[in-house]
Protein backbone atom coordinates (compact mmCIF):
# COMPACT_ATOMS: atom_id res chain seq x y z
CA UNK A 1 0.00 0.00 0.00
CA UNK A 2 1.31 3.45 -0.92
CA UNK A 3 0.48 6.52 1.14
CA UNK A 4 1.22 10.21 0.63
CA UNK A 5 3.43 11.90 3.20
CA UNK A 6 4.93 15.36 3.57
CA UNK A 7 8.29 15.36 1.76
CA UNK A 8 9.29 19.03 1.93
CA UNK A 9 8.12 22.15 3.70
CA UNK A 10 9.11 25.80 3.52
CA UNK A 11 7.60 27.28 6.68
CA UNK A 12 6.51 30.93 6.70
CA UNK A 13 7.77 32.92 3.73
CA UNK A 14 6.35 36.20 2.48
CA UNK A 15 4.93 36.79 -0.97
CA UNK A 16 7.24 39.21 -2.79
CA UNK A 17 5.17 39.62 -5.97
CA UNK A 18 2.01 38.48 -7.73
CA UNK A 19 1.97 38.37 -11.52
CA UNK A 20 -1.49 37.78 -12.99
CA UNK A 21 -0.27 37.98 -16.61
CA UNK A 22 1.66 34.72 -16.54
CA UNK A 23 0.81 31.13 -17.48
CA UNK A 24 0.71 30.00 -13.86
CA UNK A 25 2.76 28.60 -10.97
CA UNK A 26 4.90 29.80 -8.08
CA UNK A 27 8.44 31.10 -8.48
CA UNK A 28 10.66 30.22 -5.49
CA UNK A 29 14.23 31.34 -4.76
CA UNK A 30 16.45 28.45 -5.93
CA UNK A 31 18.36 28.47 -2.61
CA UNK A 32 15.10 27.76 -0.77
CA UNK A 33 14.17 25.04 -3.26
CA UNK A 34 17.52 23.30 -2.83
CA UNK A 35 17.41 23.55 0.97
CA UNK A 36 13.87 22.11 1.05
CA UNK A 37 14.57 19.37 -1.53
CA UNK A 38 12.06 20.76 -4.04
CA UNK A 39 12.61 20.60 -7.82
CA UNK A 40 11.36 22.68 -10.72
CA UNK A 41 7.99 21.46 -11.99
CA UNK A 42 7.12 19.71 -8.72
CA UNK A 43 3.52 19.94 -7.52
CA UNK A 44 3.27 22.14 -4.42
CA UNK A 45 0.52 22.90 -1.93
CA UNK A 46 0.33 26.60 -1.01
CA UNK A 47 -1.25 27.57 2.32
CA UNK A 48 -1.90 31.30 2.88
CA UNK A 49 -1.83 32.14 6.59
CA UNK A 50 -3.35 35.57 5.97
CA UNK A 51 -6.58 34.59 4.24
CA UNK A 52 -6.89 30.81 4.67
CA UNK A 53 -6.56 30.04 0.93
CA UNK A 54 -5.15 26.61 0.06
CA UNK A 55 -4.30 25.63 -3.49
CA UNK A 56 -1.89 23.57 -5.56
CA UNK A 57 0.35 24.65 -8.41
CA UNK A 58 3.82 23.81 -9.69
CA UNK A 59 7.26 25.26 -8.95
CA UNK A 60 9.46 27.43 -11.17
CA UNK A 61 13.11 28.15 -10.30
CA UNK A 62 13.65 31.66 -8.97
CA UNK A 63 16.86 33.63 -8.86
CA UNK A 64 19.28 32.40 -6.18
CA UNK A 65 19.52 34.47 -2.99
CA UNK A 66 16.71 36.73 -4.21
CA UNK A 67 14.15 35.78 -1.57
CA UNK A 68 11.60 35.61 -4.39
CA UNK A 69 8.22 34.06 -3.64
CA UNK A 70 6.10 35.05 -6.65
CA UNK A 71 2.61 33.77 -7.41
CA UNK A 72 1.87 33.70 -11.12
CA UNK A 73 -1.29 33.41 -13.20
CA UNK A 74 -4.61 32.67 -11.50
CA UNK A 75 -2.83 31.93 -8.20
CA UNK A 76 -1.87 35.61 -8.04
CA UNK A 77 -5.53 36.34 -7.18
CA UNK A 78 -5.27 34.23 -4.02
CA UNK A 79 -2.49 36.27 -2.38
CA UNK A 80 -1.40 39.80 -1.58
CA UNK A 81 2.21 40.94 -1.51
CA UNK A 82 3.40 40.43 2.07
CA UNK A 83 1.10 37.49 2.83
CA UNK A 84 2.78 34.71 4.81
CA UNK A 85 2.74 31.27 3.15
CA UNK A 86 3.56 27.71 4.07
CA UNK A 87 4.69 25.65 1.06
CA UNK A 88 4.37 21.84 1.19
CA UNK A 89 5.31 19.04 -1.22
CA UNK A 90 4.29 15.42 -0.78
CA UNK A 91 5.67 12.06 -1.88
CA UNK A 92 4.02 8.68 -2.38
CA UNK A 93 5.76 5.74 -0.75
CA UNK A 94 5.22 2.33 0.73
CA UNK A 95 3.77 2.36 4.24
CA UNK A 96 6.87 0.80 5.85
CA UNK A 97 9.17 3.34 4.16
CA UNK A 98 6.85 6.20 5.11
CA UNK A 99 7.04 5.23 8.80
CA UNK A 100 10.83 5.77 8.72
CA UNK A 101 10.89 8.75 6.36
CA UNK A 102 11.90 12.18 7.71
CA UNK A 103 10.73 15.19 5.69
CA UNK A 104 12.91 18.22 4.94
CA UNK A 105 11.54 21.28 6.72
CA UNK A 106 13.17 24.71 6.51
CA UNK A 107 12.44 27.92 8.40
CA UNK A 108 13.73 30.89 6.37
CA UNK A 109 14.05 34.39 7.79
CA UNK A 110 10.49 35.64 7.45
CA UNK A 111 11.59 39.24 6.83
CA UNK A 112 13.62 38.53 3.67
CA UNK A 113 12.83 34.86 2.83
CA UNK A 114 16.51 33.95 3.06
CA UNK A 115 18.03 30.93 4.75
CA UNK A 116 19.00 31.47 8.37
Amino acid sequence: MNIKVMKSKIHRVKVTDANLDYIGSITIDKDLMDAANIIEGEKIHVVNNNNGERFTTYVINGKRSSGDIILNGAAARKVNIGDVLILICYASMEYAEAKKFKPTVIFPNEKNNRLV
